[in-house]
């Protein structure tokens, strides 16, 4: 069993981190954070650089990158980039939108938006979720419905991140609500659509830079063209994007955990107590390897879904497991680490604090830890 990364996969690893840390405005994350304040220019620079269109495939201008070599350069991009917002805007646009029109959408519809969103021109967003359809994804009550040559549009999508900035949007309708799964299909909706609104970003508890909101569709017309794949071919079109975003998206919380850790390390040998490092207090060395423990377990098991993907076999099982435990392990080891900071790890302006209020969301989004223990299960055939 080889462990070792290729030479690319090793140099985009290298040159991404670097790209994060040297062209990615750290310093003024504090006040976007206040102001729930996306950083347009920052998403553009990523776009420039190649993260936009990490996987897409290099006809349509992405780098046509596997899974596990994208996952590596989302770690990176997540360890030296401290906007867990943007990272998270970004992987958003990359998996749940850019790749869903990649692997599923006619030749005509690709050449139209892929390159758009691979270069980071367009920004891109995806629109499943329903305020009665959360984990329960199918019972969709937007409808679209036939009118000649186009679809017309009508419900409401709650948490859309992106929609606030988006170009375009990834919307899931009932098209044949009798169907129930079978019967959802997947519309590349532009923005300034006739019917398209986007409501107020939402504030909230983390990623606060990755604008969120709802979406309306009142009468929104869609041209045919712009239907992704066929009728009713909306859930398997979903289900391989939740792959790409289960795995690859959560290698941006390996990054963090990585720089975490880092971090908590240097802080427990610098801070003294009693003439003494903490780090010399079995309570503290204790944590930080336990913290060690967590990212190196997560780590592993999610490189494994990525190479299992890539393989082309069932990878339903690994994916889950490895969006757990890296979900888990994030908010895990930002209390450890908040605990070991004592007092500094609750003032916001240190900055310590922020890698908990980034975590907390990621037990929910892509499926809920539950949900996804539920899906293992079956895996198990439990």
């Amino acid at each position: 069993m080889d462990f070792a990364w290729s030479h690319p996969q090793s140099e985009l690893y290298d040159r991404t981190l670097l790209f994060a840390r040297r062209r990615l405005d750290n310093a003024g994350l504090a006040q976007r954070e206040r102001e729930r304040r996306f950083a347009i220019a920052a998403f553009r620079a990523c776009g420039d650089f190649g993260l936009t269109g990490l996987s897409v495939p290099a006809e349509h201008g992405g780098m046509g990158l596997d899974a596990l070599s994208t996952a590596h350069a989302i770690e990176a991009f997540g360890r030296g980039c401290w906007d867990m917002g943007l990272v998270f805007s970004v992987s958003a646009h990359l998996f749940a939108c850019a790749m869903p029109i990649a692997l599923h959408a006619s030749d005509a519809l690709k050449s139209q938006i892929l390159p758009r969103l691979a270069s980071g021109a367009w920004i891109g967003a995806n629109a499943i979720t329903e305020s009665e359809a959360g984990s329960d994804a199918f019972a969709l009550k937007t409808r679209a419905v036939r009118d000649g040559d186009s679809y017309v549009l009508d419900g409401a999508k709650s948490y859309v991140t992106n929609a606030p900035v988006a170009d375009v949007i990834l919307v899931y309708a009932s098209t044949e609500p009798e169907h129930g799964f079978l019967g959802v299909s997947a519309f590349a909706v532009e923005n300034g659509t006739p019917g398209l609104t986007v409501g107020e970003p939402f504030d909230k508890i983390g990623l606060a830079t990755a604008p969120t909101a709802t979406v309306y569709l009142e009468g929104c017309r869609v041209a045919s063209r712009n239907l992704v794949g066929t009728p009713g071919n909306g859930g398997r079109i979903f289900a391989s994007s939740m792959q790409w975003e289960r795995a690859c998206l959560f290698a941006a919380y390996l990054g963090m955990l990585e720089r975490q850790l880092d971090d908590t390390i240097d802080y427990a040998k610098q801070r003294r107590q009693g003439k003494r490092r903490i780090s010399q207090y079995q309570a503290i060395s204790h944590r930080i390897v336990d913290m060690r423990l967590r990212l190196d377990t997560a780590k592993l098991l999610l490189y494994r879904a990525c190479w299992t993907c890539d393989q082309g076999a069932d990878a339903d099982l690994e994916v889950c497991l490895a969006k757990i435990a890296t979900s888990e392990a994030a908010i895990q080891s930002s209390l450890a680490a908040i605990q070991i900071h004592g007092g500094n790890g609750v003032v916001r302006d240190v900055g310590v604090e922020r890698a908990l209020r980034d975590a907390i969301p990621s037990t929910l989004f892509s499926g809920t830890s539950e949900v996804l223990r539920n899906l293992a299960a079956a895996k198990l055939g439990l």
